[in-house]
């Protein structure tokens, strides 16, 4: 008798899991048609303030933030991404940049992808903008200099590109350039 309860409660409870398991189907097929398309319709700035920024990257509406370094050789300039130091370089106008190709793989600009912002942290105050490459990407622009990463800048705050062919320099949060060389290690600044 003992056998025969443990038989009847396993087919109970194997009745029970088969009809918990069609009806999680069954509801599985409207859910999943219905869940798409109300996110489809849900509106990007309602996502945005919602969703945290590691998510909404994911979701490709990444916002930058532009936020200052701050180096005893220089005082206080632009960082991006990751805390990269951010350049202008002076042969730049406020509608083109003049480094493209060979020049733009040692400095890559700072771009924007579709749908995608930027904004200035505390004490950026200034105004960002974008223009147009050769190639077509959104460069972004702060108080209408192009903007630059330098390709052996490693680590946050690095400023190796400072001063480099006299051309290229740190951005200030007041937008200029920042003149003042960095001091480099092994006592030898230069390319």
């Amino acid at each position: 008798m003992h056998q025969h309860n443990l038989t009847s409660r396993n087919r109970i409870a194997a009745l029970a899991a088969s009809a918990l398991l069609f009806a999680a189907c069954s509801n599985a097929g409207t859910g999943a048609t219905a869940t798409p398309a109300t996110a489809a319709t849900q509106p990007p700035a309602s996502t945005a303030a919602t969703t945290p920024p590691s998510a909404a990257a994911s979701q490709g509406a990444e916002a930058y933030e532009v936020e200052l370094g701050d180096s005893s050789a220089l005082g206080k300039f632009l960082t991006g991404e990751d805390g990269k130091t951010l350049y202008l370089f002076t042969p730049d106008t406020t509608s083109a940049s003049n480094c493209n190709g060979d020049c733009a793989a040692t400095w890559p600009p700072f771009t924007l992808d579709e749908g995608e912002t930027v904004k200035g942290g505390a004490g950026v105050t200034g105004t960002f903008g974008t223009i147009t490459r050769q190639d077509g990407t959104k460069q972004v622009t702060y108080a209408g200099h192009p903007l630059y990463y330098y390709g052996p800048d490693t680590a946050a705050g690095d400023t190796n590109g400072q001063g480099k062919f006299d051309k290229w320099y740190v951005v200030g949060a007041d937008g200029n350039a920042i003149m003042a060389k960095a001091q480099a290690s092994g006592g030898k600044y230069g390319y």
